[in-house]
C-alpha cells in the first residue's frame, strides 16, 4: 500500500494519514478542534501537535467552543502551566478568542461548516500532485479564507496555517495521486 511519504514517520502519523487527513469535515466541533490545533502548530511541526492532541482535548473542554469561549484569566494561567499542551500564552489566548469568533460565525451562518465550505463551492478542491515538492505551502484560496477569518477577528490563521487546515479537513485533497487514500477521501 503506497502512502504519502510524509506520513511514514511513525504509527501515530500513519494512523492520522490513513484515517483522518484529507477526509471532508462537516462537524462544527471537529472544525473547532482543527482550528485550535492548527493555530498551536504555528512555528512547530504537526507531529508535535498530534502527540499532544489528547492533552489538548482535555485542556480545551473536549473542543466545545461555547465552553472555551467562557475561559477567563484563571483558565489561561492553568493552561499556561499545562505541560501536555504547547505553553504559549498568545496561542492559548488565541484559542479562547477564536472560540468567541467561531460562535459568531455559527450564529450568522447557522454552522461554521456552512461558512467554511462556501469558500470552495461546497466541494473539495482535488489536486493531482505526484510529489511532495509540488504541494504549495499556501494558495490564493487559503489567503482568501485567511483574510476573511482575520477580518472576523480570528488570530493565528495566516494563509499557511489555513492551507494546513484545508488539507487536514478535506477542503483540499492533497494526497499524492499514487497514495491509496487519494480516491478514498473524495470518492
Amino acid at each position: 500500500m503506497e502512502r504519502c511519504p510524509w506520513s511514514e514517520v511513525d504509527d501515530l502519523y500513519i494512523e492520522y494519514h490513513d484515517r483522518e487527513w484529507g477526509v471532508p469535515v462537516h462537524d462544527d466541533k471537529k472544525w473547532f478542534e482543527f482550528l485550535i490545533l492548527e493555530g498551536a502548530q504555528a512555528g512547530l511541526n504537526w507531529h508535535t501537535v498530534l502527540k499532544k492532541r489528547e492533552s489538548y482535548r482535555e485542556a480545551f473542554a473536549g473542543f466545545v467552543p461555547r465552553v472555551v469561549a467562557d475561559f477567563g484569566s484563571g483558565e489561561v494561567e492553568e493552561l499556561f502551566k499545562n505541560a501536555g499542551i504547547i505553553r504559549n500564552r498568545r496561542k492559548i489566548e488565541s484559542a479562547i478568542n477564536n472560540a468567541k469568533r467561531f460562535l459568531e460565525i455559527e450564529a450568522e451562518f447557522g454552522a461554521f461548516d456552512t461558512y467554511i465550505w462556501g469558500f470552495v463551492g461546497n466541494r473539495p478542491i482535488v489536486n493531482k500532485w505526484e510529489s511532495l515538492s509540488e504541494i504549495p505551502p499556501l494558495t490564493e484560496k487559503s489567503a482568501e479564507i485567511s483574510r476573511s477569518l482575520k477580518q472576523r477577528g480570528f488570530t493565528f490563521v495566516g494563509p499557511t496555517i489555513v492551507y494546513a487546515l484545508m488539507q487536514a479537513t478535506g477542503l483540499v485533497n492533497d494526497h499524492l495521486v499514487h497514495c491509496f487514500r487519494y480516491t478514498e477521501v473524495w470518492d
